[in-house]
């Protein structure tokens, strides 16, 4: 079995905008060297300022070095039928695997990563970057960021890795079905080991602890681990994987559940890497107040916390499109409701009636509004554990919360029911979302004549 250590130097964090500076690569048996390979590479791009100074690699150096497409040949003859390993694997492997496929030439290897095979067998280092991990093995290694040299101290940390690995971890990760191979370079197994396959909510975390990523899940396991599969070389992808350090979860009772957890979380956290459930808050909504004459007021206004909204929307238009149909049908003044803003006598005064005949017609209105929008729960038996189930509860059109009800919970008053739940931010994407369910599955609604 040969082995093809390899190190490159690049450009950049990620192989579809960036090229190789210089690469090499070390063919071992696993216990001796017997080829190697180095050359600087003309990256067709310049390189940037830091990274001069961090591989001691300049423009000028390059300038006349082969292009990759020159050597492609001799590299894929290298790597061929060997076992590809790096320091972290998946970077060195999806540049090379992008340049080489650019070239006309296919590379599928199998993998290892120095970086975990070294955290199995040699447990509680200080740290396992190839600049402490030889200092700590006592590998000489000379010219530190170039690429020759760390191929041949990885070269010398494989070789330590395969003389002292007795748990059989080389083996395990040479296995086809391995997952850990695919996993960024942070992220421990044991995490993603023991992630149940229940529906539910999951929660990627930086090095610092922080979310920056929040998804849901039908199976949790299996959602989380197919992230990690494919070999997308953009630049979001690649630094999206680099920031996984941690990953957590919440178990839910469905998977409607699961995704109005993570709307809420989304909205809670804002992770970097959430593109998408970034919707604005309902920034509007339709209160109903008393004036200084006594007249019962219906107005739409930017959303307020300690007011009590008839209803709520995202659109303005949406807000006054609803009002004008309330208008046409129970008769109310258009002025007194701030969608005409002419001068003159309002309606009451041209018809000549009185304030509570007025107010009659705008509760009328008010109550029509509310008794069109239903108050129901989504129930359900959570998979696996029969001692209680899961609610969702919609009040007079809004979502109000969610939460699980102990064995026997008797679902008669809406005010009970409140008490056990947990409650949650309104949002019309959350609304969509439970109506859709109900549709496909309305034997789990259950409906309330009255709101208590």
């Amino acid at each position: 079995m040969l082995y093809a250590v390899v190190d490159i130097e690049t450009t950049g964090s990620h192989a579809s905008e960036h090229g190789i500076t210089e690469i090499g690569i070390v063919i071992t048996d696993g216990v001796k060297v017997v080829e190697s390979f180095e050359t600087l590479l003309n990256p067709k791009q310049p390189i940037p300022p830091f990274i001069q100074v961090l591989t001691g690699i300049k423009d000028e150096m390059v300038s006349t070095a082969p292009l990759f497409e020159e050597v492609a040949p001799r590299v894929f003859e290298l790597l061929q039928d060997k076992i590809f390993v790096a320091h972290n694997v998946n970077f060195d492997y999806s540049f090379v695997q992008h340049h080489l496929k650019h070239a006309g030439f296919g590379l599928s290897a199998k993998k290892l990563c120095t970086v975990r095979l070294s955290r199995k067998v040699f447990p509680n280092l200080l740290g396992y970057s190839l600049g402490k991990l030889t200092r700590q093995l006592g590998v000489k290694m000379d010219r530190h960021h170039r690429a020759g040299a760390d191929a041949t101290a990885t070269a010398e940390v494989l070789h330590r890795i395969l003389a002292e690995d007795n748990g059989g971890h080389v083996e395990a990760m040479l296995k086809s079905k391995h997952q850990e191979q695919n996993l960024p370079p942070h992220l421990s197994e044991t995490l993603t080991q023991k992630l149940p396959t229940a529906p539910g909510v999951y929660y990627f975390h930086d090095a610092h602890g922080k979310v920056v990523y929040v998804g849901k899940a039908n199976n949790l396991k299996k959602r989380v681990l197919g992230h990690f599969t494919g070999n997308d070389t953009g630049s979001r992808r690649q630094s999206f994987l680099g920031h996984i350090h941690q990953v957590t979860y919440q178990v839910c009772g469905s998977e409607l559940m699961a995704f109005i957890l993570e709307h809420a979380e989304i909205r809670r956290l804002w992770p970097i890497f959430n593109y998408a459930h970034k919707h604005p808050v309902e920034a509007y909504s339709l209160y109903v107040f008393e004036d200084q004459r006594g007249y019962l007021r219906l107005v739409i206004d930017g959303k307020k916390k300690h007011l009590e909204p008839v209803y709520t929307f995202n659109l303005l238009i949406e807000g006054q499109s609803m009002l004008r149909k309330l208008i046409q049908q129970f008769d109310l003044c258009p002025r007194m409701c701030f969608l005409d803003r002419t001068q003159g006598p309002y309606l009451p005064e041209q018809k000549g009636e009185g304030v509570q005949d007025y107010n009659s017609r705008v509760m009328e209105a008010v109550a029509f509004l509310r008794k069109n929008l239903p108050t129901f729960a989504v129930v359900e038996m959570p998979d696996g554990d029969k001692t209680e189930t899961s609610c969702i509860l919609m009040e007079q059109g809004r979502f109000y919360g969610m939460g699980y009800l102990p064995k026997g919970t008797l679902l008669t008053q809406v005010k009970e029911l409140k008490n056990l739940l947990t409650p949650y931010p309104d949002h019309d994407y959350v609304r969509g979302l439970i109506y859709k369910y109900i549709q496909r599955w309305p034997s789990k609604k259950v409906e309330f004549a009255e709101v208590s």
